[in-house]
Parts: C-alpha cells; sequence; structure tokens
C-alpha cells in the first residue's frame, strides 16, 4: 500500500483551492472559506474506476485521506464484487469505514436477455445502490431494462461515450432515445467524453434536466484529443460554469470525478482535482460539508 499523502501534496492541494477560489471558469469571484456561506448543493464523490489498480482497502484508506465518503463503484478489482457473499463482505467494509454507494458502473447490457439484466439489477439491488451508470446499452435493450427499472426502483443513467460511441457520443444522443420512457430511464453525463463530441456541455446539463442522474467530471487540455487529459482545473473544462447548470437544474444526485490518468500513481492528480473543485464551490460562497 502507497504511503498516506506527502505534507507537499497537501501544501499544493491548498495552492490549488486558493487558485480555484480567487478565479473560475474565467470568471472572477471571491475567496470564500468553505465554512461559510450556503451549504453547497453540488455533492462530490469519486468513481471506484480511478482506483482501478488498487484493492478495496487500498481504496478506502485513499478515500479517508481526501475526505470522500460518496463512493460510485465498478466491479474492478475487489471494489464490489458479482459474487453474493463477497459483495456482501465489501458491503461490511465499506459501512464499517463510513463509505455510502450511491451509483455503480459503469455496467454493460450487451445482450437482451432478462436473466443477465435482472442479475445485474440484484447485485444494485443487494449494495442499495439508487442509480446503475449503463454502458453503452444497445436500443434493442431498453426495453427490457426499462420493465426492471420500473420493478426494482432502481435508475438507469445512460453513459456517453464521445465520438467513437456508435450509439451514445453525446448526452444529447441519449436524451433523444428517451422519449416516453419512464422518467427513472436517464443519463450519465461524462463531461469529457460530451466536449469530444462536439456538445456545449453547460447546455447540455440544462437540456437533459430532470433526466440526469449522475456526472463524470474529468478535464482536458484538448476537446479533439481523447488523451489530453489532466486534473480537474488545469484544462479547460468549465467547471464553475457546470457547476451553475446544475444548480439550476436542482440536480440532485453526485458529481463523481473520474481521474482515468496515471492509474498506478493516482494520488496527486486525485488530490488536485478535488481541491479544485472544492475551491470552486468555496468562491461561488457555497460551504462544503463532510
Amino acid at each position: 500500500m502507497k504511503q498516506p499523502l506527502s505534507r507537499r501534496n497537501f501544501i499544493r492541494s491548498g495552492a490549488i483551492i486558493a487558485a480555484a477560489s480567487a478565479t473560475s471558469g474565467g470568471h472572477s469571484v471571491a475567496q470564500t472559506s468553505s465554512s461559510e456561506g450556503a451549504r453547497s448543493p453540488i455533492r462530490l464523490g469519486v468513481a471506484s474506476y480511478t482506483f482501478r489498480n488498487f484493492n478495496r482497502a487500498q481504496m478506502i484508506e485513499y478515500l479517508k485521506q481526501i475526505q470522500v465518503t460518496e463512493l460510485n463503484v465498478k466491479n474492478v478489482k475487489d471494489h464490489l464484487p458479482a459474487d453474493p457473499a463477497e459483495e456482501a463482505k465489501a458491503l461490511q467494509d465499506y459501512t464499517a469505514a463510513g463509505i455510502s454507494l450511491h451509483a455503480a458502473g459503469a455496467i454493460y447490457f450487451a445482450k437482451d436477455e432478462e436473466a443477465e439484466i435482472r442479475d445485474k439489477f440484484e447485485y444494485c439491488k443487494r449494495a442499495g445502490i439508487s442509480v446503475i451508470v449503463a454502458g453503452d446499452p444497445t436500443p434493442e435493450t431498453l426495453p427490457r431494462i426499462e420493465k426492471l427499472v420500473k420493478e426494482y426502483d432502481i435508475r438507469i443513467a445512460i453513459h456517453n461515450h464521445g465520438p467513437e460511441d456508435r450509439l451514445w457520443p453525446s448526452p444529447l444522443d441519449v436524451l433523444r432515445s428517451l422519449k416516453g420512457t419512464d422518467p427513472r430511464v436517464g443519463c450519465c453525463i461524462d463531461v469529457g467524453h460530451t466536449v469530444r463530441a462536439g456538445t456545449d456541455v453547460v447546455k447540455a446539463v440544462r437540456e437533459v434536466g430532470p433526466r440526469l442522474y449522475n456526472v463524470h467530471m474529468k478535464d482536458l487540455t484538448d476537446f479533439r484529443n481523447k488523451e489530453s487529459q489532466v486534473a480537474v482545473g488545469e484544462g479547460l473544462i468549465p467547471v464553475r460554469r457546470i457547476f451553475e447548470s446544475l444548480i439550476a437544474i436542482k440536480y440532485a444526485g453526485f458529481v463523481d470525478l473520474e481521474y482515468e490518468i496515471h492509474a498506478e500513481d493516482p494520488m496527486p492528480g486525485v488530490i488536485g482535482s478535488l481541491a479544485y473543485m472544492r475551491g470552486v464551490l468555496a468562491g461561488m460562497g457555497l460551504a462544503i460539508h463532510s
């Protein structure tokens, strides 16, 4: 297991908070302590895929260090195994650590077979998870998925995957396919894939509106280049404007950091990303509560 965060990293985090509070998304904002102001309606979490090269025990220690208690979990390593007995042990570990599971994914629905789809709903039901982030379900599977959404009362958030995705490059493509479906069938907006699809992510948040059930946050220095990902705050993603749009639509879900680079040593980027987002919220006069 890697060592706890160094003093250097904590100092770097403080500097990023100060910078984000001073300027965000091109807007000048007042510096505000996170202990002041209205409670932030934006709730920050982490996608466990960020720690895909680390086991559950290591990830829990990292979450404690960055003071995050909300997890969007994926069946990778031993984060949340599909086997019911192993899943139960994982849930015990998360409960003991004070970590809540608010979403699971991405979960893939490649086959239009009820038994296979039902297994995935059962997996989430056992964990008390209320949102399934669905990776590329085919249009043919949507009626069966919708049927189980109604039965289990678990929401589906279809994840867009950018220009390489033949089905759902943009959240607006997802939205067009949801007309007439149960309102619990909705979107997960991945902000990086959205801008790479040529979609204005700020407007997309407002258009998806009440169908938005999860947000994956990342940053890019080039909206045409998937490989240009950096820590949040170091690229061009308009974080403050996204937060403003989420507040405008009264978004009740989580903004989950999905840091996909430096898989062997993600913590510096994770620290910087969360510090920046917390700093943006503080600069908006919103208090962050653990």
